[in-house]
């Protein structure tokens, strides 16, 4: 957590920066452990001091700023990756202790900027945990050490894609989705859902799956994630991921599965909701729905 729909919710609810200039860079005081900030921030500051974002971005789990080329070749590349606790805010975030990132905006639009009502003056990277990274890139090595490494985004790769990258594994479905260099943005609790929706047993080696139920996984993780952008994100027990502007999701409302070990079933209401740990992640499923024979009869969505 944050997973790709956290991610992306982040991406859309901070596009009121695109047409800004830069006017600053800093790390405010901070006392708690430091994030990775490469390069040293007073050299992101000077690269890009007077510099427009250009774009707002998402690879994988990362959001990534667009900024013009100042000279360089290809342009420059600020990519956040938030992992566990990082959150991207336009207000004021939830308390200062955990601030780690503040990008300073002039008040300056690009001409005919979409955005040249937006009165945002600042970016801030808020990580309560301290996992987040943040690092200045050029466009090669953008392609080399984020694009080259992740595999083909959730959103985008299609069944024989996805069968293509996992089939010959070993590995239970569940771990193998959260293989980032084989599907890019599934994280643990999506997962869970995605193949309680799709009515496979979490547990199943990605070998033993047949065509049919690759393309089920598929078309589940389209409709999982699409639907929990829609409702920006979930915020859990423990209140940490908010939006831009500081507020919660609301796809927590709609889980199936996750964190509801012991609950009935909301599609079969025969079976309980089951925990197991699968690579030292929880997972949750029907063992009535989610058989390793097949699909359920009575399998729908919702």
């Amino acid at each position: 957590m944050p997973e790709l729909p956290e991610v992306e919710t982040m991406r859309r609810g901070i596009l009121a920066v695109v047409g800004r200039r830069i006017e600053s860079v800093d790390r405010p005081s901070c006392d708690l452990r430091p994030i990775l900030v490469r390069p040293r921030i007073d050299a992101i500051e000077r690269r890009l001091r007077g510099r427009r974002i250009t774009q707002v971005d998402r690879i994988g789990k990362r959001v990534v700023l667009n900024v013009d080329d100042g000279g360089i070749e290809g342009g420059q590349f600020l990519v956040i990756e938030p992992r566990m606790t990082g959150l991207l805010l336009l207000a004021d975030p939830p308390d200062r202790t955990h601030l780690r990132l503040r990008i300073c905006l002039s008040p300056e639009h690009a001409p005919g900027s979409s955005n040249a009502e937006s009165t945002c003056d600042e970016l801030l990277f808020w990580d309560r945990r301290g996992l987040g990274t943040v690092r200045l890139m050029d466009a090669g090595e953008l392609d080399s050490s984020v694009r080259g490494k992740l595999g083909i985004d959730a959103l985008q790769i299609s069944a024989k894609q996805l069968q293509s990258r996992l089939e010959s594994s070993q590995r239970a479905i569940k771990v193998a989705l959260l293989d980032q260099s084989a599907v890019a943005g599934i994280g643990n609790l999506y997962a869970s859902e995605i193949l309680f929706v799709a009515g496979i047993d979490p547990r199943t080696p990605c070998r033993s799956l047949t065509r049919p139920q690759w393309q089920r996984i598929q078309a589940a993780a389209q409709a999982v994630l699409l639907d929990a952008i829609q409702h920006e994100g979930s915020t859990l027990s423990d209140g940490t991921y908010r939006n831009a502007l500081n507020g919660e999701g609301g796809y927590q409302h709609f889980h199936r599965v996750y964190d509801r070990q012991g609950q009935e079933c909301p599609r079969c209401h025969q079976g309980k909701i089951l925990r197991i740990v699968q690579a030292q992640r929880s997972t949750y499923f029907c063992p009535n729905c989610q058989r390793k024979k097949g699909r359920h009869s009575t399998l729908r969505a919702d």
